[in-house]
């Protein structure tokens, strides 16, 4: 290809990149819920119902730094259970949902901006297990708790599993460490980061079977230009290292 073909591709390239931009509506607002899945995003008071303010972590402080460079409006909220806020964003135009797994099941449910960070997908059990495992469907002589709703809870299920679900998923730290499940499946570092705040340490890797990323998902009625523009924006928070030193700072 030519130099002058391709200058020309670029500028076409940063032309649409511009009228993406100046058509994004200026009065335009969004309507993001997220859920307790510390460290991404937490109520300070740790409540299961909190706005705006009252809400951080690694994902919220990633996400306001978007929205804000970005210019676009929103409203955030904090809601139990993870199950409801997001039918809201699947059903509701302008409505988003955050940190949610891209999963192949769900990519057509949603419009896409991340990724935000890295959840490993684990099998955490107690200091003392002798449990030893090669493959997840080793875990099926086992009791794995899980959070119901979640994507991992989804993927264990959809493996031939089924787990024991519970509302929060701290509460299978305890679970975990009195022996009411032998194995908990969680994220990695979010499980850990769980259970530390319910007092129970020493938990060990049993097995690492999958990895996702985490994203900001939106309703597949957020116009297309909003969706470019945040994506850009993350993009380029990424480049400056923005994105890393939030995650640095929380861990």
């Amino acid at each position: 290809m030519s130099s002058r073909v391709m200058l020309a591709l670029v500028s076409l390239l940063w032309m649409f990149a511009g009228s993406a931009r100046a058509e994004v509506d200026p009065n335009y607002s969004m309507v993001l819920l997220t859920e307790n899945f510390p460290p991404y995003n937490m109520a300070i008071n740790g409540k299961n119902f909190a706005t705006e303010d009252s809400i951080d972590g690694i994902a919220v402080d990633v996400v306001r730094e978007m929205f804000k460079r970005a210019g676009i409006k929103y409203s955030l909220t904090l809601r139990f259970p993870w199950d409801r806020i997001y039918k809201l964003a699947l059903e509701k135009p302008g409505y988003g949902v955050f940190v949610a797994a891209r999963l192949p099941e769900r990519e057509k449910l949603f419009k896409w901006v991340g990724p935000i960070g890295p959840d490993d997908w684990v099998l955490l059990g107690r200091a003392d297990s002798d449990i030893k495992l090669d493959v997840l469907s080793d875990a099926k002589a086992f009791k794995v708790g899980a959070y119901k709703g979640d994507a991992i809870a989804e993927h264990l299920v959809n493996q031939g599993l089924t787990p024991i679900a519970a509302l929060r998923d701290q509460e299978n730290a305890k679970k975990l460490q009195n022996g009411q499940i032998d194995l908990w499946a969680t994220g990695d570092p979010a499980g850990r980061y769980l259970a530390k705040q319910e007092g129970v340490t020493g938990l060990k890797t049993i097995l690492k079977f999958d990895s996702a990323q985490l994203y900001l998902a939106l309703n597949k009625e957020v116009p297309d230009e909003v969706v470019l523009r945040l994506q850009a924006t993350l993009d380029k928070m990424r480049e400056e290292g923005f994105v890393e030193d939030i995650l640095n700072s929380y861990l």
